[in-house]
């Protein structure tokens, strides 16, 4: 999973509240410590920094960003300043990466140098001991050996068929009440019912189940914070910031809950583990792999907690965003609609029990999930940290201990690379070879390199079965008085880019399937 976060007009706010108060003790830092985290040194030899744009005492370049969400107007300064571009984030160095050949230096080319996660208040608090913001090292290899492995190889992937069928048929009948009743459905609320469910049968099986809504509550508010965009994340050298944090409280107290419902789930499955290696979820999994001894770095319990906080976390915002994006779009575009309603009705006519293998032979729906990741990738910008002395991209020096962003938005909306970019065109895939799969680096929802997404089967999985059957069983529509046009497409801050507000549809049974 890749991982970043949108900067919240929260944190200018944040920054006039304490202005006051700190003013002077930034400036003051800004005097004795120089210009911060990750900054190369002007009299440094063969140093050529990228371009960057007008900057102010102690903030630096914050207040280029409070004008939107960040992948927003980090795409908006790009366009003057340059595909590399360097913006100072308080104390902190970074570097927005904007094109697809600058991408595939840093994915690609350059990974190892750049394959690190930067630290946040945020990450080192409540996704603490997992793996998708552990550190690029021999235990990362490790673990993530282990999750493509044992956890979400496409056997593993394909093993949870029926969990999904059922989560579907739940699904279904939902919104096959509210289509008999004549009412709306919270479309928004469902698909994240559905790939919360999902996740949470694939990591733990039923125990646990009822404490759900607290771990997506959890989830939400903790995705806000964890960023690297608190005050005390840009000026981590101030201890009165850290002291001051209130977030961090708040991030801890979060954490705290987590970690007793993740302990019961892990305690109830260490009881009930008998040595079967049948019908396994992600604990019973993680479990085994602890007590077998096999591996260099022992497994901890907090790293299995770890893991499970990254599968849920991951599996059910983004394959609920994508999926809420994905009816979003098809409403806007009733054209694509009829066609993917026709592709799906015409390939399942008469089926009582749909395999997964069907859908393998659905086209159009295939394009209408990879444009739906191009124009709302599940995470906007991808942070990296430069680890490396010596990392040059598009003969730019990327200071050591940067933050390396890569805007996957902006370059999933570029017209250098697209036709009619912020246009809803499935079609533009029908003779296209550009996939998501980390080759195409102008396409890059899930990443690239060595810390592309391991969950990327599991998540399209848990997106092409219910998509499909909500385009098989029901026609939509707007409720009376509301077009499409009318569809609030503001983005909400976050890990992911979800939207602000539910989408709400009328469904109305066809031929009275389900």
């Amino acid at each position: 999973m890749a991982v970043t976060h949108n900067l919240l007009p929260v944190i200018i706010n944040q920054f006039t509240a304490l202005l006051l108060l700190g003013s002077f003790i930034f400036l003051l830092l800004k005097i004795r410590r120089g210009s911060g985290s990750g900054s190369a040194k002007p009299s440094d030899k063969n140093v050529k920094l990228p371009p960057c744009p007008p900057r102010l005492p102690v903030i630096g370049h914050l207040h280029h960003l409070s004008g939107g969400l960040a992948h927003q107007m980090m795409a908006k300064m790009a366009k003057k300043y340059g595909p590399v571009m360097r913006l100072q984030l308080g104390q902190v160095s970074a570097v927005v990466i904007s094109s697809r050949e600058a991408a595939k230096e840093v994915l690609k080319v350059q990974d190892p140098a750049c394959a690190d996660r930067p630290e946040s208040i945020g990450t080192n608090i409540v996704w603490k001991a997992d793996m998708v913001f552990s550190p690029y090292n021999d235990f990362w290899r490790q673990m993530r050996k282990i999750c493509i492995m044992e956890l979400l190889s496409a056997k593993n992937v394909k093993s949870f068929e029926s969990v999904r069928r059922d989560e579907v048929s739940r699904l279904l009948q939902s919104i096959r009440a509210a289509a008999l009743a004549g009412e709306a459905v919270n479309v928004t609320e469902k698909a994240v019912g559905y790939a919360s469910s999902m996740t949470c049968r694939a990591a733990f099986g039923t125990v646990g189940a009822d404490k759900r809504d607290v771990l997506i509550d959890m989830m939400k508010r903790a995705s806000t914070m964890a960023g690297g965009f608190e005050l005390a994340d840009l000026f981590p050298s101030s201890k009165l910031l850290n002291i001051l944090c209130w977030n961090k409280y708040r991030l801890n107290g979060m954490r705290r809950k987590v970690d007793a419902i993740l302990d019961v789930i892990v305690d109830e499955h260490r009881l009930k583990r008998k040595g079967e290696f049948g019908g396994e979820d992600t604990v019973d999994v993680l479990l085994r792999v602890q007590s077998s001894g096999e591996f260099e770095f022992p497994i901890s319990n907090d790293n299995i907690k770890g893991v499970i906080y990254d599968l849920f976390s991951a599996g059910t915002e983004t394959s609920s965003t994508a999926m809420d994006w994905a009816m979003v779009e098809l409403m806007r575009c009733p054209r694509a609609m009829a066609r993917l309603q026709a592709e799906v009705r015409e390939a399942l006519k008469g089926k009582e029990t749909v395999e997964e293998g069907d859908l393998q032979k659905l086209t159009y729906l295939k394009w209408v999930i990879k444009e739906t990741l191009r124009m709302h990738p599940p995470v906007s910008l991808i942070p990296r940290a430069c680890r490396s002395d010596n990392c040059t991209v598009d003969g730019y020096t990327i200071p050591k201990n940067s933050k390396v962003i890569i805007n996957a938005w902006s370059l999933g909306r570029d017209p250098k690379y697209w036709d009619q970019p912020d246009t809803f065109m499935p079609e533009r895939f029908e003779n296209s070879t550009v996939d998501f799969l980390g080759n195409s680096l102008e396409f890059i929802p899930f990443g690239a390199g060595r810390r592309i997404c391991p969950g990327l089967n599991f998540g399209l999985a848990n997106l092409v079965v219910p998509l499909s059957q909500l385009m098989y069983h029901f026609d939509w529509h707007m409720p009376e008085g509301v077009s499409a046009d009318d569809i609030d497409l503001t983005e909400e801050d976050g890990l992911s880019i979800s939207r602000k507000n539910p989408l709400f549809l009328v469904p109305t049974l066809y031929n009275d399937g389900v």
